[in-house]
């Protein structure tokens, strides 16, 4: 009897989320139904990604870490539930389940007052643990608060002239007159800090966290003038507990990630801070898992400008073209061109608009759509044709490199 081409074949699913849609470990589920049921002897590896916003905690868990809960301020001040997750001293947190958009009541956004208070909480959680690193995972913010609340979380006090404690968020800033450090949890001296962002922005200014991402949190105009001088008012009385080093720290590449919360993380914990996909790659183990492996799927729900600007799919097409592992893409939409796709290390994408134009139907069929384009993957595998590709953007690599998928 022939041997079976496809056993031995190893193909690891490395999603990230469609936003929207579906979280990373049920695209990385669809998808595998879809090549087994079309080539029951794959090797499937399952290893959901993130790039250091939503999604990284879950991308821990994934990979073994042991999930936690905590009750913490929401970005309303209202009490939720916010995971985090922990294995042995090293303990992940995600900012967006305490203080993100997708966790305000009702969704209704709150410009001046919404809080990073619930996101100190939740480190104060991981502390509690034993934890001895922590990766905060920045992103989908729901606050412009400098990280002012981060701070309160963890046991500082921001005071108005008058001697009482500001209210939370950012506008509040406006009326700072000294920040009180002294009640700070004495175990953060003992405690590495990684700020897992993709940002670049400094805090204030233009290119601020007010004036770029601020509008997408509710900000008016008025609203971004008020909250970027109220995060200067924020560095200036900073400066006066921490000396001028918080003026450098808040020009620091990364000091606007999430309104502002990478700036107290840069100037007070003295966060060291790393590119959102690499810290989660390393978390998950992913190059370690690339060992062996014929194909490497990644993706998210739109490829466009801001996924080579170090998101998911570009920095797992990164790691694999350095294990010489050709990658293919899935996403809900793709508006980047074939050439830029593959400057980015992509053979191949599969956009599933392709398959359902609607894109309400498409975004609500999409486990059904993935199973339909892991089937069409499994089929390139098998045959090593294009003809088996999706039709429009699903773009087979050369067939050198399938022969080399096949084992030929």
């Amino acid at each position: 009897m022939a041997a079976n081409k496809d056993a031995g074949v190893r193909v690891v699913l490395a999603p990230d989320k469609f936003k929207g849609s579906l979280p990373a470990p049920q695209v990385a589920a669809a998808l595998e139904r879809g090549l087994l049921a079309a080539a029951p002897d794959l090797e499937i590896v399952k290893v959901p990604v993130a790039d250091g916003g939503e999604g990284t905690v879950e991308a821990a868990i994934g990979a073994g870490y042991r999930r936690h809960r905590a009750i913490v301020t929401g970005p309303t001040g209202r009490p939720l539930e916010a995971a985090f997750a922990v294995d042995g001293r090293r303990a992940v947190v995600e900012l967006a389940a305490a203080s993100g958009l997708d966790v305000l009541p009702g969704g209704r956004l709150e410009p001046l007052a919404a809080t990073s208070r619930g996101t100190g909480e939740l480190i104060r959680a991981a502390l509690d643990t034993g934890c001895t690193e922590i990766v905060l995972g920045v992103g989908g913010s729901a606050c412009t608060d400098g990280g002012a609340g981060l701070l309160q979380g963890l046991g500082a006090r921001l005071l108005d002239d008058g001697g009482a404690d500001l209210p939370h968020g950012g506008g509040a800033l406006a009326r700072l007159a000294a920040v009180d450090l002294s009640g700070l949890d004495g175990r953060l001296d003992r405690v590495s800090l990684v700020l897992a962002s993709d940002v670049d922005n400094p805090l204030l200014g233009p290119d601020g966290a007010a004036a770029v991402f601020g509008p997408q949190k509710g900000a008016s105009p008025e609203h971004v003038e008020l909250l970027d001088a109220a995060l200067g008012r924020f560095v200036q009385v900073l400066a006066k507990e921490l000396g001028p080093g918080t003026r450098a720290a808040a020009v620091f590449p990364g000091a606007g990630a999430a309104g502002g919360v990478g700036f107290a993380a840069l100037a007070v914990l003295n966060a060291r801070r790393e590119r959102g996909i690499d810290v989660v790659m390393e978390l998950i183990g992913l190059r370690r898992k690339l060992d062996g492996a014929r194909l490497v799927v990644t993706g998210e729900g739109s490829l466009d400008t801001q996924s080579l600007e170090g998101k998911a799919p570009v920095g797992v097409a990164e790691a694999a073209a350095a294990a010489g592992v050709p990658v293919y893409a899935v996403c809900g939409r793709n508006l980047l061109p074939e050439d830029r796709l593959r400057a980015a290390g992509i053979s191949a994408t599969f956009e599933l608009l392709e398959l359902d134009p609607d894109v309400q139907r498409c975004m609500a069929s999409a486990p059904q759509l993935l199973e339909q384009t892991g089937a069409a993957i499994a089929a390139i595998l098998k045959e090593g044709t294009a003809a088996a590709a999706l039709p429009g953007k699903g773009r087979p690599a050369e067939a050198g490199l399938l022969s080399t998928m096949k084992g030929a």
